[in-house]
C-alpha cells in the first residue's frame, strides 16, 4: 500500500482522477435500464465515505470483489444530486495491513485502554454479589474483552468507528451514573448491567479485520439474540465459580433488557420494553446512538472542506436534515 499514494475521501472534489486502497463496504449488482449489470458500493476511510459505480462491468468477477474488505480502484469524480461520487474504471481486491488499517478505518479518537478501565471500574460498584460476579466472568473472558475494544457499534449508523462499540457502551453507563440518582427505585445493578451487556453481541455480530461487514453468525443470528444466549452460559458459569447464584428472575430480566433494548419490533426489538429497567435501558440506548448520528452527520471531529451550506444532506435514520451551526460558539 505503500507505493500507492492514498487520497482521504473528505478531499476529493468532482472532476478529480482518484486512485488508490480503500475499504469496501456493501458491493451490489444493479442494472441499468438497459438492462445491463453494474457494480455499486460505497468505499471508507478513516476521513469518511463515498458511493461509487462502475458501469461497464463483469458479472462474473463480482464473488471475488464481493469477499473483499479492501480494494485498489481508479476512476474519476463527478457530481451527482449534490454528492460527489466515484465512477469506478478499474477495481481489484488487495490485503492491507493491520497497521494500513489506521488510515482505510475510522477509528475512535479516545485512547481504548483508557475507556475500557473506566467501564471496568464502573462495573466494580455492582452491589449484589451474583452480579457482580457475573461482571467478573464477561471481564475474565480475555478473548471477548478484546474483541470488545476493537469492534465497531454499527455498520454505518452510529459510532461505526473501530473502538466504537467499547465508546458507546461507556458513554450509556455514564449517562446511566448520572441520571439514577433522578430515579431511586430503579435497580441500579439491572441498569447498569443491562448497559454492559446490551450490545456485546455485536463482537460475534460485525467483522472488522477486513472493513466493517456482517458475519455469517450476524446474518443468521444476530447480537440481540447472541447477546441473550451468552448471557445464560455466563450466568451459570458465574453462579458455579463463585458460588453466588443469579436468582432466575433476575436473569430474565436481564435477558429481556437485552431482547427489548431496540425498543420496537420494527426496530429488531424481540421483545417491547417491560419493566422500568428495561425502559430505561432502550431510551438511554437510543439517546446515545441518535445524539452521535447527528454530531457526526453536523459537527464531525474532522470537518470536511467539501461541507458547504447551513444544512447536511438529510440523515434517513433520523428523517431529516441537520442544521449545522451552533449559534453560540465563538467560530460563529
Amino acid at each position: 500500500m505503500s507505493e500507492t499514494p492514498h487520497v482521504n475521501l473528505n478531499t476529493i472534489t468532482s472532476n478529480s482522477y482518484v486512485d488508490g486502497i480503500y475499504s469496501l463496504v456493501n458491493p451490489q449488482i444493479g442494472t441499468t435500464r438497459g438492462g445491463k449489470p453494474y457494480l455499486k458500493c460505497l468505499i471508507r476511510d478513516a476521513t469518511g465515505e463515498m458511493a461509487c459505480r462502475q458501469w461497464s462491468f463483469d458479472e462474473q468477477t463480482f464473488p471475488e470483489i464481493e469477499g473483499a474488505g479492501f480494494v485498489f480502484l481508479s476512476g474519476h469524480s463527478q457530481l451527482y444530486n449534490g454528492q460527489i461520487q466515484l465512477v469506478i474504471e478499474q477495481i481489484k481486491p488487495v490485503e492491507v495491513s493491520t497497521e494500513d488499517m489506521k488510515t482505510l478505518l475510522p477509528s475512535s479518537s479516545r485512547d481504548i485502554g483508557e475507556m475500557f478501565a473506566e467501564l471496568k471500574q464502573i462495573m466494580t460498584t455492582l452491589k449484589h454479589p451474583a452480579m457482580q460476579a457475573l461482571a467478573d466472568t464477561y471481564l475474565a473472558d480475555e478473548d471477548l474483552m478484546q474483541s470488545f475494544q476493537q469492534a465497531p457499534a454499527a455498520m454505518s449508523l452510529h459510532h461505526a468507528w473501530v473502538g466504537g462499540l467499547l465508546e458507546h457502551t461507556l458513554q450509556v453507563l455514564k449517562i446511566a451514573e448520572t441520571m439514577l440518582p433522578l430515579y431511586p427505585q430503579l435497580n441500579r445493578d439491572i441498569v447498569l448491567m443491562g448497559l454492559f451487556l446490551h450490545d456485546l453481541g455485536k463482537t460475534a455480530e460485525l467483522t472488522w479485520e477486513q472493513g466493517f461487514n456482517y458475519s455469517t453468525d450476524g446474518n443468521l443470528v444476530g447480537h440481540v439474540v447472541r447477546g441473550a444466549i451468552w448471557l445464560q452460559i455466563k450466568a451459570t458459569i458465574a453462579g458455579k465459580q463463585s458460588g453466588h447464584k443469579l436468582p432466575p428472575d433476575a436473569l430474565r430480566v436481564l435477558q429481556h433488557i437485552i431482547l427489548s433494548h431496540h425498543g420496537q419490533p420494527e426496530f429488531g426489538a424481540v421483545k417491547v420494553p417491560g419493566t422500568p429497567e428495561a425502559i430505561f435501558v432502550s431510551l438511554v440506548d437510543n439517546l446515545d446512538a441518535k445524539v452521535q448520528m447527528a454530531l457526526t452527520a453536523a459537527r464531525p471531529e474532522q470537518e470536511s472542506p467539501l461541507a458547504t451550506g447551513p444544512f447536511t444532506d438529510k440523515v434517513w435514520a433520523l428523517g431529516t436534515r441537520l442544521y449545522r451551526t451552533d449559534p453560540l460558539s465563538e467560530k460563529e
